[in-house]
């Protein structure tokens, strides 16, 4: 191993082409900064506001131990690939430790390892190159004590995969990753060291939805759903942000069979905080027949009150959920002195409200998709805003949509299984005849009957199995 080019940090991963930029524009960056703190990216990327990393996102990780130890093991592993030969000869010439060698290692990362239990530094004599054995070592180890960092949407497997050295517990894995680290040092990721394919492709922790597109590209997959790491743009945000404190009494009123509740929490989520707090109530119109989400929405809104309004159906085949809207703007606009709605609805059918109220004020919240050009062309006529909620990233939904699977898991069950335990062994020894003592049943149920559980077959079938010995 030998490395005597100093590329400057600085010189590297800064440089995006114009038609790039456009390309991947409208970005989160929440997981390029985790993943570059992990890997030891400089803190002076975080801090700069033109470097795509997160301080918000680094301040988190600090206090996070898993997160730190990861860091640290990284940002030892490539300062010793980068001055692999002056730290080699310096051992072999004056018998040193890394830990006497700040000029060529981080010296408080060991020392913050060592204070969690990782020793580095040990009595024998070693070879540099057992110091990257024992670092790939001990992330191999560790490095799946980060995965809940990382949403459930993005394979953790892959992100767990840059943190590897391939065959990193052996010298010639060893030597085989620096000669291609070496080689290739202008295209890694702030010149950190990371287990993948070197390619002229930029930064690669420019934002997340180039990340996430190449990350899986690598794998031969494609990163199908762009919305969990794609944001509105800040006109878009900010036209809302000025319609809401440009009002004296805003409220959102939600049609729930017209919306998507994991996309409006999303919208809401990625608005300024401070903004939202300004809305006076969201008032949710649900219908038997919406997603049972809505039943959720209030616990994940945590900023602003939500009222649930469920309409009941005279008619089965007709829904009442638009009359209901209808009439509760138009009550809350002539008396309780609200002048500003927001509408999150894709149904053309309030078209007639909006224009019944000239003199209120109205932005609309629409799906792409279930939004006709006809209702579009009409509100543009009125110079009144719309905007996609399907725009804006829906990453951060992950708890509702969470809360409502298992909440509906837990419904399906209570419907679908009916057993009581006691219930079932008084049968059981009423057709078996056989006679025990109170203790003996206590302990009968103990053993057994206690400890079953359910097995899930690879079919997805369910049955119960029991302890038998």
């Amino acid at each position: 191993m030998d490395s005597n080019n100093t590329i400057p940090e600085n010189e590297v991963n800064k440089t995006q082409s114009s038609d790039e930029t456009l390309y991947w524009h409208n970005s989160t960056r929440t997981v390029i900064s985790k993943v570059a703190y992990l890997i030891g990216v400089n803190k002076k990327h975080f801090v700069n506001d033109y470097d795509p990393p997160s301080l918000e996102v680094y301040e988190l990780l600090e206090n996070n131990s898993s997160a730190r130890i990861i860091r640290e093991l990284c940002r030892l592993r490539t300062a010793i690939e980068r001055n692999f030969s002056h730290i080699n000869s310096t051992m072999q010439r004056e018998f040193r430790t890394i830990m006497t060698m700040p000029e060529y290692v981080p010296v408080e990362a060991i020392t913050y390892l060592s204070e969690m239990g990782i020793q580095l530094i040990k009595k024998s004599n070693r070879q540099t190159v057992d110091y990257i054995c024992d670092i790939n070592r001990f992330i191999l180890d560790r490095i799946n004590n980060c995965r809940d960092l990382f949403p459930i949407w993005l394979d953790f497997s892959y992100i767990r995969e840059l943190f590897i050295m391939p065959d990193g517990l052996t010298v010639e894995g060893t030597r085989t990753a620096a000669a291609q680290y070496y080689a290739n040092r202008l295209k890694y990721p702030y010149q950190m060291y990371i287990n993948w394919v070197p390619d002229d492709c930029g930064n690669i922790l420019y934002n997340d939805k180039k990340f996430c597109t190449l990350l899986y590209k690598m794998h031969g997959k494609e990163f199908e759903d762009l919305s969990r790491v794609s944001d509105a743009g800040r006109a878009v945000k900010n036209n809302i942000c000025d319609f809401i404190n440009a009002s004296n009494k805003t409220i959102i009123v939600v049609d729930c069979e017209n919306s998507d509740p994991y996309k409006l929490i999303a919208t809401l989520n990625n608005l300024d905080l401070e903004t939202v707090s300004k809305i006076n109530k969201i008032l949710l119109y649900n219908d038997v027949h919406a997603s049972s989400a809505w039943r959720l929405f209030e616990a994940h809104c945590k900023n602003t009150q939500v009222e649930h309004i469920m309409t009941e159906r005279v008619k089965e085949s007709k829904s009442l959920v638009d009359i209901k809207l209808s009439v509760g703007v138009s009550k809350a606009f002539y008396k309780n002195g609200v002048d500003s709605f927001i509408v999150a609805s894709s149904d053309s059918d309030y078209w007639g409200l909006i224009d019944s109220l000239p003199e209120a004020e109205f932005l609309v919240m629409v799906e792409r998709e279930k939004c006709g050009a006809d209702i579009k062309a009409a509100l543009v006529s009125r110079d009144i805003f719309y905007c996609y909620i399907d725009d804006f990233c829906t990453g951060n939904s992950d708890e509702i949509k969470i809360a409502a699977l298992i909440a509906e898991v837990k419904r399906y069950l209570d419907e679908h299984i009916n057993l009581n335990v006691e219930v079932m062994l008084d049968e059981v020894y009423k057709n078996t005849r056989v006679r025990m003592t109170d203790a003996e049943c206590k302990q009968f149920y103990g053993k057994y009957i206690k400890p079953m559980h359910l097995v899930i077959e690879s079919n997805g079938d369910v049955r119960v199995e029991l302890r038998e010995k």
